[in-house]
């Protein structure tokens, strides 16, 4: 006769091991521009890998939030560009100080979109959005990323 109450570890682990070994989803810069790694867009084409876990339409409202983000902030970060390198060698680099600036200013507030996205919708789904900084595949140059983790969902123990 089975046993009831026993604990089978065995299974538990295997299928937590299972979920750890999901990769992320990278969602690379598809704009014809990019200002200090980060692109002035990005692909809002449904992977194929979230296929069962979020809805394509939520997953394209989000990628058209940070779409709008940086809509807003990178023309303003390339018209700061081009003035301090025009005036780079007479400033000694210190005219580079603003661009740079609001290039982290654009990566927070993407952040936040990307928090207020996984608080309200992701983490529920056992999904977490984060801008991750990777190398090109192409050169030896940086570029920030999307990147879609998938939380392991732990076993709860609960006693009788």
């Amino acid at each position: 006769m089975a046993e009831f109450d026993a604990i089978y570890e065995e299974e538990v682990e295997e299928r937590f091991t299972e979920e750890f070994l999901i990769d992320p989803v990278i969602i690379r810069g598809a704009g014809n521009m990019t200002v200090f790694g980060l692109s002035n867009r990005f692909e809002s084409e449904f992977p194929s890998t979230l296929c069962g876990r979020v809805a394509p339409e939520e997953y394209k409202a989000t990628i058209t939030r940070i779409n709008c983000v940086l809509r807003k902030t990178l023309p303003v970060n390339v018209k700061w560009l081009f003035c301090g390198c025009l005036c780079c060698c007479c400033t000694l680099g210190c005219s580079l100080w603003p661009v740079i600036c609001l290039s982290k200013r654009t990566r927070h507030s993407i952040d936040k979109v990307l928090e207020w996205e996984n608080n309200h919708l992701y983490h529920k789904l056992g999904l977490h959005w984060r801008l991750n900084k990777q190398w090109c595949d192409s050169n030896s140059m940086m570029e920030y990323v999307l990147l879609i983790e998938f939380i392991p969902k732990i076993p709860i123990h609960r006693p009788d």
